[in-house]
């Protein structure tokens, strides 16, 4: 036994005993054993597996004889799909979006999207604006938190880790699949004090050894970590590459001088915090994005904080404000990879501040290479479009920052006041951004795709059910998933969506995904 090394003394019998009952050896799992529950599968065990229902009373039978969909909650019970962290006021959505929807088939929808690597910002706007928005339950739910979870999990597949807290925070943490994503979520964020603070003051939670070593450790009871951990082992509740973890990080220094740990497959976020904390701390980069969020923390080196800052950037889990700020605070000692980007904004950024064209016009062609290059085109855009629409350039670099300033949240006001002339491809792209599009035919077939679905109007047929029906936002996610498929190839979806968006008021949405869709894939 591993955890022999830490304490000789005989592991008392009532403690054994109690571990038998809060941990029965049919639930255990840990953080490298069984998938979870959760569609996510890096989530920690955190807590045990409830332990099968007791038989029903007599007076309980007509009530279990209820069919198996059938949920059965107290009528003042909370429902956590109502949660929502952007009002109506924000959003302009209407808080009845679901409608006649079922939780399940929004749920799926969302996990679909969220899932999908490559999305289009234009999509993931959307969708996240979706997740976060303030809304009334479906009508047809069965109030079991299916639809919050897979908000919650659509925040964490992008990395959103601030905003999942805080969705969480408000809907309350009483729910087990609730808790253990908000145990891991902190553990990421770098607050696992208050998440241990938690379990161990709500009633209903029962942790499991791992998850109540680690807390007993951070509360600075090492004595009872130790033992909880000996007598896991002891009764085979603990598996030995766990446990040997554990050990380590309980009393690092009776393994100094011994081999590191074999790369777990895999990880946790627990098992993540336990490697960082004996001093062998796992690479992020292979590991699904929330775990980036770890490397943005001021104790990181800062090409781990700038490699991060970069990949959380381009899916828009981080600020273009907090981006920028990583990849300034120093100067690159390297060349090649990451340290060329940052080199290449650097100098673009000294030639800004001059305010002198020349210098912009010689800096501005590498620096938008290199954005193309690692998918930031959207995050420079948001920083500089403005800035770049003032100064009187020409040739590549205005054409450069045309695009510049199509690809910005300010599209529409920049292009109105655009000065110099433009080209047949730029008089396309600002009927766009302006709402008034060119007659001529384009050549293109994309572009004759998003013609086409910005002169027809109504609702097109294929989401006219859903609507009819009175499921808009579940129409509003069947329409990312025609843009998305639009994006790939298929024509027909791609009009279908931004006519869609158009005939529903997002206007926004339908002109800046027919930017992106040409100015993203014409650059890579």
């Amino acid at each position: 036994m591993i955890a022999v090394r830490l304490f000789s003394r005989r592991v008392p019998a009532v403690l054994g005993t109690m571990l038998l009952v809060t941990q029965p050896v049919w639930a255990q799992t840990n953080d490298t054993g069984d998938k979870p529950l959760s569609a996510i599968d890096w989530l920690s065990d955190t807590l045990d597996a409830p332990r099968p229902a007791s038989p029903p009373a007599p007076s309980d039978i007509a009530e279990s004889a209820l069919p198996e969909n059938v949920t059965v909650l107290p009528l003042d019970a909370p429902d956590p799909d109502a949660a929502g962290l952007l009002p109506s006021s924000v959003t302009g959505l209407p808080r009845a979006l679901w409608g006649g929807s079922t939780a399940s088939d929004i749920a799926r929808r969302i996990s679909t999207i969220a899932t999908r690597p490559d999305l289009l910002p234009a999509s993931r706007r959307l969708l996240n604006t979706l997740v976060l928005a303030e809304l009334d339950p479906p009508v047809l739910s069965d109030r079991d938190g299916r639809l919050f979870l897979a908000r919650v999990d659509a925040l964490l597949t992008q990395g959103l880790l601030e905003e999942a807290d805080a969705l969480m925070e408000l809907a309350g943490l009483n729910s087990p699949e609730i808790f253990r994503r908000s145990f891991d979520t902190k553990l990421l964020l770098g607050t696992e004090d208050d998440a241990c603070d938690r379990l161990t003051h709500t009633p209903g939670l029962s942790p499991t050894l791992q998850a109540r070593i680690f807390c007993l450790a951070r509360s600075g009871d090492w004595d009872a970590a130790a033992l909880t951990l000996e007598t896991g082992e002891a009764l085979g509740l603990i598996r030995e590459s766990q446990g040997e973890l554990l050990a380590r990080f309980l009393d690092p220094e009776i393994f100094e001088g011994d081999p590191p740990l074999p790369l777990p497959d895999n990880p946790t976020p627990l098992t993540f915090r336990l490697m960082e904390a004996i001093g062998e701390p796992l690479p992020t980069s292979s590991l699904p994005l929330a775990f980036a969020q770890s490397d943005l923390r001021a104790s990181s080196g800062w090409k781990a904080r700038a490699t991060a800052a970069e990949r959380l950037a381009r899916v828009g889990a981080l600020s273009p404000n907090r981006w920028l700020g990583i990849w300034s605070e120093h100067l690159p000692a390297a060349s090649g990879g990451i340290w060329d980007r940052i080199d290449a904004l650097q100098n673009f950024e000294t030639s800004l501040a001059t305010n002198d064209p020349e210098a912009v016009a010689k800096t501005l062609p590498p620096v938008w290479d290199t954005m193309r290059a690692s998918g930031l085109q959207t995050v420079f855009a948001e920083l500089y479009a403005t800035p770049l629409s003032s100064l009187p350039l020409s040739g590549e670099a205005s054409e450069i920052a045309f695009e510049v300033a199509l690809l910005s949240p300010d599209y529409e006001k920049i292009a109105l006041t655009w000065g110099p002339p433009l080209t047949k491809d730029q008089v396309f792209l600002h009927g766009i951004a302006t709402g008034d599009l060119p007659t001529q035919r384009q050549s293109d077939a994309q572009a004759r795709a998003i013609a086409q679905g910005f002169r027809a109007t109504g609702i097109p047929v294929r989401l006219s059910s859903l609507v009819t029906e009175k499921r808009l936002g579940e129409a509003i996610l069947r329409a990312i998933e025609l843009l998305e498929g639009g994006a790939a190839g298929d024509l027909d979806e791609l009009s279908d969506a931004i006519q869609f968006f158009r005939a529903i008021g997002l206007e926004a949405t339908a002109r800046r995904a027919a930017l992106e869709l040409l100015l993203l894939e014409r650059r890579g």
